[in-house]
C-alpha cells in the first residue's frame, strides 16, 4: 500500500516537469523565430537608407556601393561577417536553391546576370509576395534601388536564395 501511494505523487511530479519542459522548448522556438524577424527587419531598414546611393565598383561607402558591397556592409553593421564578393557569398548559409516558397525576409538572393555562366550579383530580400520576391540591391544603372523578381531581367537571371540568418 504504502509503494502504491508514492507512486501517483511521483506520477504527477513527472508529468508536469515535463509539461514545462515542453511549453519551455516551444516558447524558444518562438523567440527565436522574433528574433530572427526582428533582426531582418533591421537588416532592410538599414540597406533601405542607402536608397539612391549610387553604384561603385568595388564601393562599401554611401559614396557608392556595388551590390556586393552594400550585403557585405550591411550585415557586417550586425556583427555578421560574408564574404566581400557575390560569388562568395552564394557558398554562405543555408542554399534554398530557387525555391521561392521557403523565402524569407533577409534571406539572399541571388543572379547570373548578362548570360554570364556563374553567380555576379546579389541582393536582400524585402518582401515576398506569393511567387514574387522583393529585393534591395546596387544596379549598375540606377544605384541602390528595390527591385522584383517579375521584372523579366531578374527573372531570367535568378539562380538562387540563400539564408544567412538563424
Amino acid at each position: 500500500m504504502r509503494n502504491t501511494s508514492l507512486l501517483k505523487p511521483l506520477f504527477t511530479l513527472i508529468f508536469i516537469s515535463i509539461l514545462f519542459a515542453s511549453c519551455k522548448s516551444a516558447s524558444g522556438i518562438n523567440s527565436n523565430t522574433r528574433n530572427r524577424n526582428h533582426l531582418a527587419e533591421e537588416i532592410i531598414h538599414s540597406a533601405s537608407e542607402n536608397i539612391g546611393v549610387p553604384y561603385k565598383y568595388a564601393g562599401t561607402t554611401k559614396a557608392g556601393f556595388d551590390c556586393s558591397g552594400l550585403v557585405f556592409t550591411t550585415f557586417n553593421q550586425f556583427d555578421i561577417k560574408l564574404p566581400r564578393s557575390s560569388y562568395e557569398q552564394a557558398k554562405i548559409g543555408t542554399d534554398l536553391g530557387k525555391n521561392v516558397s521557403k523565402a524569407q525576409k533577409g534571406d539572399l538572393i541571388f543572379f547570373k546576370t548578362n548570360n554570364r555562366n556563374r553567380i555576379n550579383h546579389v541582393g536582400i530580400i524585402v518582401d515576398t509576395k506569393d511567387d514574387e520576391l522583393q529585393f534591395i540591391h546596387a544596379s549598375t544603372s540606377r544605384g541602390v534601388i528595390i527591385s522584383s523578381t517579375k521584372e523579366a531581367y531578374y527573372e531570367k537571371a535568378f539562380a538562387q536564395l540563400n539564408r544567412i540568418l538563424p
